[in-house]
């Protein structure tokens, strides 16, 4: 089983060799001891031989008698046996044509041919010939040869031996110095390199890389630390983004709520929604870098929300009061550059609500490449909270001012009731008294013509008060001005017996409740004019919006005015002309050349009323 760690194997591939090298050099050692075991004793057996051989030719030679009982025979038979000893048989190779086999075979071919039969023919105790000395002589020159290669052998096999244990010796040491080098250059150096690296990465220093080649666990790590590195040098770098990012918000979001805290007085203090919030709104815009804001207020008679408040426009609103206000209006080319659905905008829905009710809502552009961040969304979300409370405390002020305004009216028909026209119908019933009277005489002519101017003055006179009182209990228990001109219109088209004609274009909201009122009325009183005095067979009314002007026109096809312009006892155009006046405005009423008359009423409105809030659904 292989191990997958290369730093393992290497240390595995010395290990190995070291112990191949050592199991070589003993291997070696112990069959060069093995080739030589016995070959001292060879050496000193083949050195014995020699003098065995003179100390033959010798006592072949002794005169005398001798101690020994041992023949010649005996002593040669002994002799021969030494020369074919195991030790000497053992230290010579089994090959024949080894030198030592050589000289080893004629060792004993010059004893079997020459030596022995020398001495055995020779007579035991005479004088040892020349021929015997020449023969034991050349023996014992074969026998030194013979000793003299096994040394030289014996020599041979040390000297291996000493080569083989240095070139163990000598590769061994190789081995320990490739390693260190190895481990110097593999573990060392790179086990520094990561530690520089660590205690740089601990001094906020990521620049440093080890750079480590190879596959083996330390180049692994090497590259885990590049790695680790650049990723910290990343996350560092994008911690302190993200902290420059949320210091920079948190600036902006103290200057925005600088601009809010500095700017919320005015826009609770003035009463005109648009005027109060476009300044604040502009100043936030740019502080946060979005834009524009619109702020739409709910109708609940209408799924459409109104707009009440923008802060870049390229056309003057509908609800713009001050013509001479420019605070909106941008050109067209910038108002082209403003994040929008076909501008790589984005769009941010935000509700205006009080606890059970929502307001309108806040819309909010931004440009789709710079998102909007938490901060800026908690900031809107905050700004949505002093719109409502704006919104609604005018909602507040405003109804109170109507129910103020109610009261009041309906004490004062009260006290005409009460006063004016109880009086009024007492003196119709004195009239009608008088009448009764049977009075004749050259007075009575007189008398009735006064009788007749003071019955037409009463009549008038309670007919304008029951218009007054009317107008005074007058109150729009509709939705808006829309639905109770509908209603106003149903109603005179049924005096009349034919449709009038109606087209009404104004938005919704555009005129305060006191407005609404007297408008209402100056319709009523021209409608039923047309109805009453006219003899009219055709009558139409317009209710138009043309900013910053209201216009409304009611034209008949009647009998037209006489030419004073205002009938004898009637105080119609006179009271629409006060109305007029109450809201800033004109009216002009004339003869028309096809026929009838045409009254027509312009103003522009004072303020806007805020819309009624929409319950939200429990």
């Amino acid at each position: 089983m292989t191990s997958r760690s290369p730093l393992v194997n290497r240390l595995a591939i010395v290990i190995s060799a070291l112990m191949l090298t050592a199991i070589v050099s003993m291997a070696s050692t112990l069959a060069i001891s093995n080739s030589i075991e016995g070959n001292a004793t060879a050496i000193n057996v083949a050195g014995s031989l020699r003098m065995g051989a003179f100390q033959l030719v010798a006592r072949s030679g002794a005169l005398g008698q001798r101690d020994d009982t041992t023949s010649t025979a005996e002593y040669l038979d002994n002799y021969q046996r030494r020369l074919t000893d195991n030790a000497i048989a053992h230290s010579i190779p089994s090959a024949s044509d080894h030198p030592l086999a050589t000289q080893h075979h004629l060792i004993i071919n010059s004893w079997k041919t020459q030596l022995r039969p020398l001495i055995e023919s020779h007579p035991e105790g005479t004088q040892i010939t020349r021929n015997m000395v020449s023969a034991v002589e050349k023996f014992a020159k074969e026998v030194d040869t013979l000793v003299l290669m096994l040394e030289k052998r014996t020599e041979a096999r040390i000297d291996l031996l000493h080569v083989i244990q240095v070139i163990s010796m000598v590769f061994s040491i190789l081995i320990v110095i490739a390693l260190f080098l190895d481990l110097k250059n593999r573990v060392v150096r790179p086990l520094w390199k990561l530690v520089s690296i660590a205690t740089a990465v601990g001094e906020k220093d990521f620049s440093q890389r080890a750079n480590l080649k190879g596959s083996d666990e330390l180049a692994q790590l090497g590259l885990a630390f590049d790695q680790m590195t650049s990723e910290l040098a990343l996350t560092y770098q994008q911690l302190e983004d993200r902290a420059r990012e949320k210091t920079e918000e948190l600036e902006i979001s103290h200057t925005a709520l600088q601009v809010m805290h500095a700017t919320s007085r005015n826009l609770f203090a003035n009463h005109d929604l648009c005027s109060g919030a476009i300044p604040m709104l502009q100043e936030l815009e740019k502080i946060l870098n979005l834009g524009p804001i619109r702020l739409y207020l709910h109708d609940k008679e209408t799924d459409k929300p109104v707009e009440a408040v923008t802060t870049a426009t390229n056309k003057r609103p509908f609800y713009c009061r001050d013509h001479h206000c420019n605070a909106c209006l941008v050109t067209p080319e910038a108002y082209d550059e403003l994040p929008a659905s076909n501008n790589d905008g984005r769009r941010l829905l935000l509700p205006i609500r009080i606890p059970g009710h929502i307001l309108g809502s806040l819309e909010v552009w931004y440009p789709a490449d710079k998102g909007l961040p938490d901060t800026t969304r908690r900031l809107l979300e905050t700004l949505t909270d002093q719109l409502a409370t704006a919104i609604f405390l005018e909602k507040q002020i405003t109804e109170e001012q109507q129910q103020t305004l109610a009261e009041e009216r309906t004490v004062i028909a009260r006290e005409l009731h009460d006063s004016l026209a109880q009086s009024l119908s007492y003196l119709k019933m004195q009239v009608t008294r008088l009448r009764r009277l049977d009075i004749d005489g050259d007075q009575k002519p007189v008398h009735d013509d006064i009788l007749n101017e003071l019955s037409t003055g009463l009549n008038s006179a309670y007919r304008q008060l029951r218009e007054l009182l009317a107008t005074f209990r007058l109150k729009l228990d509709t939705p808006d001005l829309a639905a109770a001109l509908n209603k106003t219109i149903d109603e005179f088209s049924e005096r009349l017996g034919k449709p009038i004609e109606f087209e009404y274009n104004l938005p919704p909201q555009t005129l305060s409740p006191n407005e609404e009122i007297h408008t209402l009325q100056i319709i009523r009183e021209g409608l039923a004019n047309a109805v009453k005095h006219a003899d009219a067979t055709k009558i139409s009314v317009r209710v138009m919006f043309e900013s910053p002007k209201v216009w409304a026109c009611i034209t008949d096809n009647g009998k037209g005015l006489p030419d004073s312009g205002q009938p004898v006892n009637h105080y119609g155009l006179i009271i629409m002309a006060d109305r007029a006046r109450n809201l800033g405005g004109d009216i002009h009423v004339k003869n028309r050349d096809e026929g009838g008359v045409e009254v027509t009423l312009t103003f522009v409105p004072k303020s806007r009323s805020l819309i009624p809030a929409q319950t939200t659904p429990a």
